[in-house]
């Protein structure tokens, strides 16, 4: 877990996927092909306290959503690659407009799709319920799956890493 601290103590930007990371996977399509996902509230807050803290969100997809679109924007997320079906392009793109090298860099996946980017960033993460060859190549699996808290155990590991975390908190004590 030491190796885990120092290499997230690096983290400047987090680049989340969104099925099976930021929603449990599932895709709710009505008879109106209009598309839902359900968000976890505490993964979004803790996103916004990591986004706080000086780290910055990414989001890399492949699917294009509405509902997407308009949840990261609630949550201050300004660099959203939507329809990404080869998510490396828009990792690269995303390095070059932060000026980031990889190091700096942690990715949250759940399928083999992601491994292009894991096997490059400084802190590969996969969920839970990931798929067993994405969890083989991380450098951490969450405790949650994707859309049950596993956003916000990435944020918290990350801002306790670099020691926000405890302040972030304690303003919620006060």
């Amino acid at each position: 877990m030491q190796d885990i601290r120092q290499k997230a103590a690096t983290v400047r930007l987090v680049i989340f996927d969104v099925d099976g990371v930021l929603t449990d996977g599932g895709l709710f399509i009505g008879d109106d092909g209009q598309e839902y996902k359900e968000f976890n509230s505490k993964d979004g807050h803790g996103m916004v306290m990591l986004q706080h803290s000086g780290v910055q969100i990414g989001i890399i997809t492949g699917r294009t959503s509405e509902v997407v679109r308009i949840r990261m924007a609630s949550l201050g997320i300004e660099h959203v690659y939507q329809g990404k079906r080869e998510k490396l392009p828009a990792y690269e793109e995303l390095k070059a407009l932060t000026g980031l090298g990889d190091a700096q860099i942690a990715y949250v996946g759940d399928d083999v799709v992601d491994l292009p980017i894991m096997t490059r960033v400084g802190l590969a993460i996969a969920v839970q319920d990931a798929h067993p060859l994405t969890k083989q190549h991380a450098h951490w699996v969450t405790p949650s799956g994707g859309g049950r808290g596993a956003a916000r155990e990435v944020s918290e590991l990350i801002m306790d890493a670099q020691g926000t975390l405890d302040d972030a908190l304690s303003i919620y004590l006060n």
